[in-house]
């Protein structure tokens, strides 16, 4: 260990399905924010170590530090080793089913922290250091004697309880609380911090009681990792990345944030730094059909009752990203206060692409819900709202947008976005043809997914590159144009596509597993996408080309961080994360590739002992 700040990749996860911690390989939470996801931070460190706050946990001596999750769970286990001795610090928060909550007295918010010596006695160091409102506010601590220590703000409590006595932390200049505590070989100690902001706060008892909601923590997620359906070579990896899609999700409404922090660079020292603390609509069609082909539909019936409800708050036209109770997210504004991640300015709350127009969303939210309903028939408000999807592509399909990539500078004619629209139009009119819905003009729909069809052909195309470009009239590369075949409006293995991919290769892919996400990117010294990586194991898959999509998959997935977890980008000299973290696109990518790999393969299987 060293005094360094901690990278990205040093951070691990956990959370209840309301809120979520970023805990470092230092022991040390350096970002919370309760009780949602969006909520002023607690602890924030990781965008400021001064002014931000943590609550750090740590043996006095350098150690060498390794992590796990306990298996199929999100409960971490950091191990600090010293010669023989070893310091184990488990770090969960408390979840389980409504029906034991209402059987126990069970918080609505609760982290607990036990650090336990084993093979030798051991000193440890505590720092409890919160900092409220995003760093704003050094809270006063009250000692309320048994019932531990207890600070606030507005109608917020929170409060620290512990099996030690907490008199024997000291104030400090760097932090609130700073204790040094010696533990003999086999003893533990058990922190746990609540909050509670619906009237008196549940405290639970601490001892077997705290054994008892690790035992039936790790239950839980246990049982919920049993759903899912795939067995094969990445099934480490699928589960990893489902449980970490499971704790970006908001539980009380269905909705799934893109990631539990803010302003993570993409590019260390840069600018390009933003609230991803919200839920996309372009995440949709992924998250559906990663849901259902891993087996998970309770959730994904839940995302898409939220996306209905977020998304009747302002059709026709939608919404780049709304919150996880489907209102707009915060107009963006920049906090002048924080210094950023490792010097990386400004720190932004809200998020302005929120606003934006990017037509591509349209098709994520109608193929979200063709692939939801499969062979039934939508109800009444859910047929409107698709209606009403298909009309507006038709009216505004040909108008420039800021694409997928939300650019700030001029509108193009994307490609990804023409190709959205034109499975807009595509889907709706196969569930048409099912008897699945009706009320709109079929013939005006097939004329206009015919004219989004040419336009792509003739005008996506770029014979002097050739390839799809990122853009009408453009000729430059975009790494979003393997989805034509993911999306089914070209075959993997046509001559445009299989020429599409070898101009990705030549110009944006640094190397193997690694790929930028468009020219312009690439140009700004911004991080390999993640997420395109997974996209070309899908593509090659789907090209029948699968010797070379499973090395291309082994090689991503290699990028991930020691408990399998990715951010948005990868820096392909250092291999350092970058971005928000953990990024749920990108495990979605994860997941959606290993489905492909293996429903091609048993496909190709039983092809071949048909024959």
């Amino acid at each position: 260990m060293t005094a360094d700040v901690p990278k990205i990749q040093d951070y691990a996860i956990i959370g209840d399905g309301r809120s979520a911690a970023l805990i470092s390989n230092r022991g040390s939470i350096d970002w919370l924010c309760w009780p949602r996801f969006d909520s002023p931070s607690i602890f924030g460190a990781i965008v400021d170590p001064k002014i931000g706050g943590h609550w750090s946990i740590r043996p006095i001596h350098d150690s060498k530090v390794s992590r796990k999750y306990i298996d199929k769970t999100n409960v971490l286990e950091t191990t600090f080793a010293r010669d023989s001795a070893k310091v184990v610090l488990t770090d969960f928060m408390s979840v389980t089913s409504e029906e034991n909550k209402r059987k126990r007295l069970w918080p609505e918010h609760e982290i607990i922290r036990q650090i336990k010596a084993e093979g030798g006695d051991a000193e440890v160091i505590f720092e409890f250091n919160p900092r409220l409102d995003y760093g704003r506010v050094v809270p006063k601590i009250d000692n309320v004697g048994k019932l531990g220590w207890r600070f606030g703000l507005g109608t917020h409590v929170y409060t620290l309880r512990s099996d030690v006595d907490l008199d024997c932390f000291k104030q400090s200049r760097s932090a609130a609380a700073v204790a040094k505590i010696s533990l003999k070989a086999g003893e533990s100690i058990t922190l746990s911090l609540t909050f509670s902001e619906e009237g008196p706060a549940v405290l639970p008892p601490l001892g077997d009681a705290t054994a008892e909601r690790l035992n039936l923590t790790i239950d839980w997620w246990r049982n919920w990792a049993a759903q899912s359906n795939y067995r094969g070579a990445y099934e480490r990896q699928v589960i990893r990345s489902a449980l970490a899609l499971k704790l970006l999700s908001y539980a009380p409404s269905g909705a799934i944030v893109a990631a539990p922090t803010t302003s993570l660079p993409e590019r260390i020292g840069g600018d390009l730094n933003w609230d991803y603390r919200f839920a996309w609509l372009r995440d949709a069609a992924f998250t559906v059909h990663t849901l259902f082909g891993l087996g998970y539909k309770d959730d994904a019936e839940a995302f898409v009752n939220w996306l209905l409800h977020a998304t009747n708050l302002t059709r026709p036209r939608l919404c780049v990203s709304y919150d996880v109770f489907g209102e707009r997210p915060p107009p963006e504004c920049e906090f002048k206060h924080f210094a950023g991640h490792r010097g990386s300015r400004p720190v932004r709350l809200g998020n302005a692409a929120s606003e934006q127009l990017q037509l591509d969303i349209y098709g994520e939210v109608v193929e979200a819900v063709s692939h939801f309903f499969g062979k039934e028939t939508p109800d009444h408000e859910m047929q409107k709202m698709l209606r009403q999807c298909g009309e507006f592509v038709c009216e505004h399909w040909h108008e420039p947008d800021n694409g997928m990539w939300e650019e700030r500078d001029q509108l193009r004619h994307y490609t990804h976005s023409r190709l959205m629209c034109w499975v807009t139009l595509d889907r709706l009119i196969e569930m048409h043809e099912c008897d699945r819905i009706s009320g709109f003009s079929l013939e005006k729909f097939k004329q206009t997914r015919a004219a989004i069809r040419q336009d792509i052909e003739e005008h996506a195309w770029n014979s002097n590159l050739g390839a799809y470009a990122q853009a009408c009239e453009s000729d430059k590369l975009d790494a979003s144009t393997l989805l034509m075949s993911y999306h089914r409006f070209e075959d993997a293995s046509s001559e445009r596509m299989q020429k599409t991919h070898a101009r990705i290769r030549e110009r944006l892919i640094p190397r193997i597993g690694l790929v930028h996400r468009n020219e312009q990117s690439k140009g700004r010294h911004e991080g390999a996408f993640a997420l395109c990586s997974f996209w070309e194991t899908d593509f090659l898959a789907r090209s029948g080309r699968l010797e070379e999509a499973h090395e291309v998959f082994q090689a991503a997935l290699s990028f991930a961080n020691d408990v399998d977890l990715f951010a948005e980008e990868i820096d392909p000299e250092t291999g350092d994360a970058l971005g928000n973290f953990p990024q749920g696109f990108t495990h979605l990518g994860v997941i959606n590739a290993a489905l492909t790999l293996r429903d091609i393969e048993e496909g190709t299987h039983k092809m071949k002992r048909a024959s």
